[in-house]
């Protein structure tokens, strides 16, 4: 038969993914793929089944149902303070991964380079890689995962098109401070590149740190594209919807590689969406209060096995260094996790390009009762002599 593109070699599938079948599989907790095992918001639910019984069954207009542009446009005006025009300001897309797909194709000629910060989410070096476009890897230096301004400029002076910035970050929890994302932008503008940013996390974010949005940052629009979704702020991953916030001129571009991608998200979901959108301020305030409980019931549980973790800043993951157990790879590591522990989590190879076998990435999106049955299993990484009889050496 024919050979297929020669540029799906240079990824594979997505192991987040795959370490939630090797979950399914073997009956563990999933704290692989980062998604709630609770409800979204009441007024969400409501709203949906309302709009299964309205007329909106069929395409919606390409871009967005323009109540849910609308909505979307007041929401991101309250917490950004910019003034975004839904008709000419937003794209709606199938969640926050066509949005980045989108902005990449719309920034980028085949034969481009991007920065990408290492480690990053897995998506976005094979997005690159689908847009023809060349990443350029600038690493994040642990424990605390900054980027050293000499490595990040040398990696500008080789004339990228674009850089992107998961802000707060996956996998890392990383939040990018107000003066890092003046220096990006700063290179950025002396070197005409695009900066896209994919904010899914926006409103997850832990005392004492402030996430800053990059395009309200004073001359930023004319070169910010943002990438975000709902999935995480109203826990619907499963609906899908994401959008693009950019200049004009930039959403008149984007508008046609989202329509010959998907021509459209789901109209029904657009609907009840718009109820979400329009929640008050407290919903916000009430969504940090509930993660700063759920991170402060996981990490209290790694504490207790004395291994090292990363103190997540926002988003809801946890790097979990598991080098004292004397595994030679990460993947070996995390499906021992899944059926010895019963937990599954995400090897942190994954989000690296360089060689890094020391983490597990786990999530705390779970209700209280799962991350304390998890963090139950967890804790037979103290017991030396349970680890003895499982024949994990231990420094």
């Amino acid at each position: 038969m024919p050979a297929t593109a020669t540029r799906l070699s240079r990824f594979s599938e997505s192991v987040i993914r795959a370490m939630t079948r090797l979950a399914n599989q073997h009956g563990a907790i999933n704290l692989a793929q980062g998604f709630p095992d609770f409800d979204p918001p009441e007024e969400l639910l409501a709203a949906l089944e309302r709009a299964t019984r309205g007329p909106h069954h069929q395409y919606a207009v390409t871009w967005g149902a323009p109540r849910f542009r609308q909505a979307l446009a007041r929401k991101i005006s309250r917490f950004t303070g910019l003034a975004v025009d839904p008709d000419q300001h937003l794209v709606v897309t199938c969640g926050s991964t066509e949005a980045m797909m989108v902005a990449m194709m719309t920034a980028c000629n085949p034969g481009d380079k991007v920065i990408v910060f290492s480690p990053f989410y897995e998506n976005y070096a094979a997005d690159a890689i689908l847009s023809g476009a060349e990443p350029i890897y600038v690493p994040l230096h642990a424990p605390d995962f900054n980027f050293d301004s000499d490595e990040l400029a040398r990696a500008f002076a080789q004339k990228p098109k674009a850089i992107i910035v998961c802000n707060p970050s996956n996998p890392t929890g990383k939040v990018f401070t107000r003066a890092e994302l003046f220096e990006i932008l700063k290179l950025a503008e002396q070197h005409d590149a695009f900066v896209i940013t994919d904010e899914p996390y926006e409103h997850i974010v832990y005392a004492p740190h402030d996430h800053v949005y990059c395009a309200a940052l004073p001359g930023a629009l004319d070169r910010v594209i943002t990438c975000n979704s709902l999935s995480n702020t109203y826990y619907i991953t499963g609906w899908r919807l994401g959008y693009v916030h950019a200049a004009p001129e930039i959403i008149a571009q984007a508008r046609k590689v989202h329509d010959f991608l998907t021509v459209g998200a789901a109209a029904p979901l657009q609907e009840a969406a718009v109820a979400g959108l329009e929640l008050p301020d407290s919903y916000y305030a009430g969504l940090r209060e509930l993660y700063s409980k759920k991170r402060d019931v996981f990490l209290g549980y790694l504490r207790r096995t004395s291994l090292p973790f990363t103190d997540p800043q926002g988003a809801y993951y946890v790097m979990l260094d598991i080098s004292s157990l004397g595994f030679a790879r990460d993947i070996e590591a995390a499906e021992w996790f899944v059926r010895e522990v019963g937990v599954a989590g995400v090897p942190g190879s994954s989000f690296f390009r360089e060689p890094e076998n020391r983490f597990i990435r786990f999530h705390f999106a779970k209700k209280e009762e799962t991350l304390h049955a998890a963090g139950e299993r967890l804790l037979k990484l103290a017991d030396t002599s349970w680890l003895a009889r499982a024949k994990i050496a231990i420094a």
